[in-house]
């Protein structure tokens, strides 16, 4: 059984359609389908059924899909436990969105010329969820911000950007005190499920600012529209660039410089994918520059 025909009914099972598990494997809509239905043939028994203008699995098709998965993780570990000299394998990656545009473009294009023969699935969540899914084993790595709790034992942590959180502004709003303006103007709160909102949370507490609240989202560009528009304020991480464009917004700094959100990389250290996890930490180091790396601090 050909496991690239596994991989295909996962990602259409995943996906709910056979054009976006086209794209999401560099294939047409019509080689998907092909190998949907060479599977079907070894296994004797339809797999995928139309269901308007998606696709779900069929009853048989949902008895093997846990054993599908299992299958091809092991064919992952097999292939990197092999490649003793040349690195080669997969690695699962989860990222956070601003790491997605802000860091992980770097990363992959070191990656790509480094060790072209390591192949990167990415898995977009926000840290809450990455680190569910890493510890879950759906991840093999994460690049996400540092946890407010101690990490088990099972788990090894690198930072990669020290970033402070500021609090920002439209050009409208007048003063330059972060806590009077934070008491003082509409608050668009980052979400208090991911981890850089609960240390906000956290913040606000401590100093006693008790902002009026407008909005709680999960989603930091989106906030920063909203700044720009003159809805209200924020206090946000100063997340790697590229942010969305035409702003016109004023980043005030707060009185403790030392509130800042770790971004880094998470991972597994039992992982058998672990040689590659190590060469794709040392493309990221290398990708982020010296000038953003801070004392080195891995979880013991």
């Amino acid at each position: 059984m050909e496991t690239r025909f596994l991989e295909s009914f996962l990602t259409v099972a995943d996906c709910g359609s056979i054009a976006e598990a086209a794209r999401r494997l560099a294939l047409t809509p019509a080689g998907v389908a092909q190998r949907i239905r060479a599977l079907e043939t070894e296994v004797g028994g339809r797999l995928i059924v139309r269901a308007g203008r998606t696709v779900r699995p069929t009853q048989a098709g949902i008895a093997i899909l846990n054993h599908s998965r299992q299958l091809l993780e092991q064919v992952r570990d097999l292939r990197s436990i092999a490649a003793s000299d040349t690195l080669s394998g997969e690695i699962r990656l989860g990222a956070m969105q601003t790491a997605i545009t802000g860091l992980v473009p770097q990363i992959l294009s070191r990656m790509a010329k480094g060790h072209p023969q390591i192949k990167i699935h990415i898995m977009r969540d926000a840290s809450a969820g990455l680190y569910r899914k890493l510890a879950n084993g759906e991840l093999d790595a994460a690049v996400t911000s540092e946890p407010s709790f101690a990490l088990p034992k099972s788990c090894d942590w690198r930072v990669l950007r020290d970033e402070p959180f500021v609090v920002m502004t439209s050009a409208a709003v007048r003063g330059r005190d972060a806590h009077a303006i934070l008491a003082r103007e509409p608050f668009i709160r980052l979400d208090r499920n991911v981890f850089a909102g609960q240390r906000i949370d956290a913040y606000l507490r401590k100093h006693r600012i008790r902002p009026r609240e407008l909005f709680e989202l999960d989603g930091l560009e989106a906030i920063v529209v909203m700044v720009d528009r003159g809805l209200g304020v924020t206090l946000l991480p100063d997340w790697a660039p590229p942010w969305p464009e035409g702003l016109s917004i004023r980043k005030l700094p707060l009185p403790d410089p030392t509130f800042t959100r770790r971004t880094g990389l998470m991972w597994n250290r039992a992982s058998p994918r672990l040689r590659l996890i190590h060469a794709f930490l040392r493309q990221a180091e290398l990708a982020v520059g010296p000038a953003h790396l801070p004392t080195r601090r891995s979880r013991k």
